[in-house]
């Protein structure tokens, strides 16, 4: 095989990122603090803000942004903030990645998870309300919620929060897949006191790997980056109250994060391109339903489109094939996340929900939507995806 492998999802530098990172060389700024770090932060707090909604109520601070090591660390950061503790009990959405649960585990917390919706493949309201009410009957009231945008389509914000506020349990919105998508005009990453993005390489937009927490004001961000470099007292000395952890971004990664920021409108954009690429491909393959979003209420970034295949309706052609298919051909794609409630690290776990989420890993995939995907890589897909159909449009 001499063709070049196209990527479910790869990096794309937009040009100045090496103008930022050069500048952070010059000035020996080659460590997790420093102006690239500060422009990065700024860069993004203005652009979750730039939306009519987007932060909160007029004359208010704003989304605060807290540039870290990983999402992941933002998210465990979000949970030590919110006091969970060894033996409490987190909600969190059972369709994500592992990433979204194990911080839970981290605290010595247990995951309570939960089943997804069939319309916008997230956490599902209705078992959300159930789980609670089971939980706080046993004794055991949650101490947080962990909803996930999953592939950047939001999930049912208004739903959500609705439950969360009834039984007064904070919500951590998990937009690591969803920078860049909105829900009724309002940036996702705003929605909740505590958010979490994701800069991995193959996100929306990247620093290589690197993450971010979102608050509503800067105090509640100043406290995060507090315990983000090692909870380091105001002292000469090295002295410690509480525990912190190494978790900021460097200057050299928040300068790549800058120059991307540059960008980010037309990566949403390509990745929407793909999305509706993957809409007319197969308009006419019966049995393949595109994952699109409900209503106009909901703008995905489609970081990454996904189709479902009804095996009943396609002759026989299931996820198995058509990815081993595309394998064959060097056009990576991929299985949708493995529930974590089907995980063999969380198999003692609870959870509540019907048969969604495994429906959606056994007929799923993630298809190739990398903003980088030029006319020559959209003809091999297609040419893939119709010869496994044995297909002609």
């Amino acid at each position: 095989m001499n063709k070049d492998k196209i990527w479910l999802s790869s990096p794309h530098m937009g040009g100045s990122e090496q103008k930022f990172v050069n500048e952070a060389f010059e000035q020996n700024w080659i460590a997790p603090l420093g102006p690239n770090v500060n422009g990065f932060e700024e860069d993004i707090k203005k652009y979750l803000n730039s939306s009519p909604l987007g932060g909160g109520q007029e004359g208010a601070e704003g989304a605060s942004v807290a540039a870290l090591s990983s999402g992941t660390a933002a998210l465990h950061l979000a949970l030590v903030m919110l006091g969970v503790k060894a033996g409490d009990e987190v909600l969190c959405q059972s369709m994500t990645f592992a990433a979204s649960a194990n911080p839970i585990a981290y605290l010595g917390a247990t995951p309570i998870f939960i089943d997804s919706e069939e319309e916008t493949l997230n956490l599902c309201p209705r078992h959300l309300k159930r789980a609670i009410e089971d939980r706080v009957s046993k004794g055991k009231k949650p101490k947080a919620i962990i909803a996930v945008h999953l592939y950047g389509m939001p999930y049912k914000v208004d739903e959500i929060n609705a439950v969360a506020a009834q039984f007064d349990i904070p919500v951590i919105e998990d937009a690591a897949e969803a920078l860049g998508s909105t829900y009724k005009g309002q940036k996702c990453g705003t929605f909740s006191d505590y958010a979490i993005l994701s800069f991995n390489g193959n996100k929306i937009i990247t620093t290589s790997g690197g993450g971010a927490l979102v608050t509503k004001n800067k105090a509640t961000k100043d406290k995060a980056v507090f315990l983000a470099t090692q909870a380091r007292d105001a002292a000469p000395h090295y002295q410690h109250s509480e525990i912190g952890y190494n978790y900021r971004l460097s200057n050299i990664s928040a300068g790549i994060g800058r120059g991307q920021m540059e960008v980010i409108d037309k990566r949403v954009s390509a990745r929407r391109e793909m999305h509706d690429f993957y809409v007319d491909l197969f308009s006419e393959i019966e049995g393949v339903m595109v994952h699109t979003a409900p209503n106009t209420d909901y703008f995905s970034n489609h970081w990454l489109s996904v189709v479902t295949l009804n095996k009943k309706k396609t002759a026989g052609i299931g996820r198995e094939d058509l990815r081993l298919h595309l394998e064959a051909l060097n056009i990576e794609s991929r299985p949708l996340w493995k529930p974590m409630h089907l995980q063999p690290v969380f198999e003692n776990a609870p959870f509540y929900g019907d048969l969604v989420a495994e429906n959606l890993f056994e007929n799923g995939l993630c298809l190739p939507s990398g903003s980088n995907l030029g006319p020559e890589e959209k003809d091999r897909i297609k040419a893939g995806i119709l010869s496994c159909f044995k297909q002609q449009k």
